[in-house]
């Protein structure tokens, strides 16, 4: 057994106060498998959260319900411009005194886990790593430079992008395994043309998921009073998240909007978040006489399960992009499962989990008449729509946490 876990994760700062993410559930259940992990992350916050003050040290220790939560001294920044990237270099140069430091005190790992988001995590794993004689991990929640190119934030073919892909390869190459959150991980290997260097068995496949027993606690510690929920006369079409421009909320609007026309007056989308767009989508309901759309406003994530559970329709939705041929690992769509409702998901995918389980319909386009449509198929067919549902519960149990560590111990165990 490698018994030593250390999970590096740049932002699980988050994760230590709100005690849930991905790296914390995996530390939860690596610690109940007999495992000893520790999660290593910065000190600041991806947020407008005050840091957690280190002094002069290079690093502290927090024990949060019993799992080791290691801070690494960075800077505060604002944004996605240069005083993020600094940030990202200072974690990535800190972590190296920080890991032989507390391995002085507290024993060295028997096996380091490096997760993006950033690529730097992973090259500051395989290093140190080296340095203890151990095997190194890494896990790609985020393809870089992949998922820039994709959005249209850097091209193709530019300098850095060329640099990033070059780095991105060394990665997958130097790592004992690499770990991705999209089934289709390997095919991407192989659309770079890296399949002859790099071992495609190397490749494995961890979604994200849900803890199926805190979101049925929530549901019943956190219910959520809402009339709208409550009114039984319509089919209340729920989307939570951000509403910001990446998420192009208006596409939803539109398809609002041709469903009203089309006479369909009892189905009605209810949008639960914030974000710099709200006011101005607002704004475009009340001109455009959008009347089956209504803003609920952001809640706590403690009070999302009640939501989700309440809705007779749960909407999967963010902007396409030529990464969904890989697949799907949002963490919405997990507790989309886990409430055991019919999804609606206004776009397809590779390898996708609602055709592979029954438990949604995909719009075979994202705009604004497949996804119309698809809506309401999904509020008119009540018999299929309960079908689904309960196939959306069923299909939750393989994306339990536990389930998912037990994967997570079969890749430690092998490398």
């Amino acid at each position: 057994m490698r018994k030593n876990v250390w999970l590096w994760n740049h932002y699980a700062t988050n994760m230590a106060v709100n005690q849930g993410g991905r790296h914390y559930w995996f530390a939860e259940n690596l610690k109940k498998q007999g495992y000893e992990p520790v999660i290593f992350c910065a000190n600041t916050f991806h947020s407008d959260r005050e840091p957690i003050d280190l002094g002069r040290k290079k690093y502290k220790v927090e024990i949060v319900d019993g799992i080791p939560f290691v801070y690494v001294k960075t800077k505060a920044y604002v944004g996605n411009g240069v005083s993020r990237v600094r940030n990202m270099f200072l974690f990535y140069k800190n972590i190296f005194s920080v890991a032989k430091s507390y391995a002085k005190k507290h024993g060295g790992p028997d096996v380091i886990i490096a997760s993006s988001v950033h690529p730097l995590t992973m090259v500051a794993g395989i290093q140190i790593a080296e340095k203890f004689g151990v095997p190194c991990i890494c896990e790609v929640r985020d393809l870089w430079p992949e998922s820039l190119v994709a959005y249209d934030i850097i091209g193709r073919n530019s300098l850095i992008t060329r640099l990033l892909y070059k780095g991105e390869k060394w990665i997958y190459k130097k790592a004992d395994a690499v770990v991705m959150t999209w089934e289709g991980g390997k095919d991407y290997i192989v659309e770079r043309g890296w399949d002859k260097e790099i071992p495609i068995e190397k490749i494995r496949y961890i979604p994200n998921g849900v803890v199926l027993d805190a979101f049925d606690k929530n549901c019943i510690d956190y219910p959520i009073n809402d009339s709208d929920l409550d009114d039984k006369d319509y089919c209340n079409v729920v989307y939570t998240g951000s509403i910001r421009k990446v998420n192009n909320l208006g596409v939803l609007l539109d398809a609002a909007k041709i469903i009203w026309e089309q006479g369909h007056t009892k189905i009605r989308f209810l949008i639960y978040g914030s974000g710099n767009e709200t006011e101005m989508l607002i704004r475009r309901c009340e001109e455009e006489k959008i009347d089956n759309v209504k803003f609920k406003g952001r809640v706590d994530k403690k009070f999302v399960p009640s939501i989700l559970t309440q809705a007779n329709v749960n909407v999967l939705h963010n902007s396409s992009t030529s990464l969904d041929k890989y697949g799907q690992s949002q963490n919405k769509l997990f507790e989309y499962l886990a409430a055991g409702k019919c999804i609606v998901q206004t776009y397809s995918t590779g390898y996708s989990v609602c055709d592979r389980y029954e438990c949604g319909i995909s719009a075979s386009e994202q705009n604004a008449e497949e996804i119309a449509k698809v809506v309401i198929k999904a509020c008119m067919d009540k018999e299929k729509n309960q079908i689904m549902g309960i196939n959306a519960r069923k299909a939750a149990y393989d994306f339990d946490f536990t389930k998912l560590t037990g994967k997570l111990i079969n890749v430690i165990e092998s490398v």
